[in-house]
């Protein structure tokens, strides 16, 4: 049923994937198409997008647009290159994002700068240009976030920041256009089997390269990105995934004390850990009580 109605409402809306190169942007991008959405690819890697566009014209008009979501006027010509292309935008979904990996007293500042002008700013400028757009047609803004948008999480404090920020623009701008038929969804998988781990900058800013997770226990991002397409067919506020993130929010608002140590001991547990285990300090705590 959800797979007749999707193709029914998506085909030929007009719809913006940011971060379409890989993970969710990329399965997003190629469900969309299936769907027979006119598609956008915006990312970096211009020979990715180009190998991608290919892959996915035989479903759909589709085009690829080299965009770096931290600069203003590549936002900007995204949007410019969309309408001129297609006189419309239906959809708009903010999924470019860098995540971190680094306690915050080791962490070189230019690494959250670079988080929040990916991942918050990124959001900020697509929407904004988008806006206009979205408006005419009483079209959808998405804003991929994380649980890390409602709970911060250790050693992610340049992820966590940047995905609040996101939250309360994107919340706000819902209230603001309340009667204007504008759709603001907010989205929040949990973790997902993507390339977003591998990218994750260190403290020094350089990538972290191999994940410190299993990423074959995670949701497929093709499962989140079918998700994704039902809520905003369903035109929904929020979504968020994963039975793990639904607990914690719950435990955070009945037991946030009791929450933040069960947070630190699970991110505690990822190989290479920039925490000190639980065995590491309570060895401490005995040698300090000798």
């Amino acid at each position: 049923m959800n797979l007749m109605n999707n193709q029914r409402y998506f085909k030929d809306k007009v719809a913006i994937v940011t971060g379409a190169s890989s993970g969710i942007g990329l399965a997003t991008a190629t469900l969309l198409a299936k769907y027979q959405a006119k598609v956008v690819l915006a990312a970096r890697s211009v020979d990715k997008l180009e190998e991608l566009q290919k892959g996915l014209s035989q479903y759909t008009e589709v085009i690829s647009i080299r965009t770096d979501v931290s600069i203003e006027a590549d936002c900007r010509n995204l949007i410019d290159k969309t309408v001129e292309r297609f006189g419309r935008i239906d959809i708009l979904i903010n999924n470019a994002g860098i995540s971190m990996r680094a306690m915050f007293k080791d962490l070189d500042l230019s690494v959250i700068h670079r988080l929040m002008d990916v991942n918050f700013w990124g959001t900020v400028y697509c929407t904004k240009y988008a806006l206009p757009y979205l408006l005419d047609t009483k079209g959808s803004v998405v804003g991929v976030i994380s649980t890390a948008g409602y709970k911060g999480l250790p050693g992610r404090t340049g992820y966590s920041a940047s995905k609040f920020a996101i939250n309360g623009f994107l919340d706000t701008l819902r209230s603001e256009h309340l009667y204007d038929g504008l759709h603001v969804m907010i989205y929040a998988p949990g973790f997902t089997a993507s390339n977003i781990r591998k990218t994750a900058l260190m403290a020094d800013g350089s990538q972290q390269g191999d994940t410190p997770r299993e990423e074959g226990k995670m949701m497929t991002s093709e499962r989140v990105a079918e998700i994704m397409l039902n809520h905003i067919r369903r035109r929904s506020r929020r979504a968020t995934l994963t039975f793990t993130s639904k607990l914690l929010l719950v435990l955070t608002r009945l037991f946030p004390i009791t929450t933040d140590h069960m947070e630190y001991w699970y991110m505690a547990r990822e190989p290479d850990s920039p925490f000190k285990r639980r065995s590491e300090i309570m060895k401490e705590r005995k040698r300090s009580s000798h």
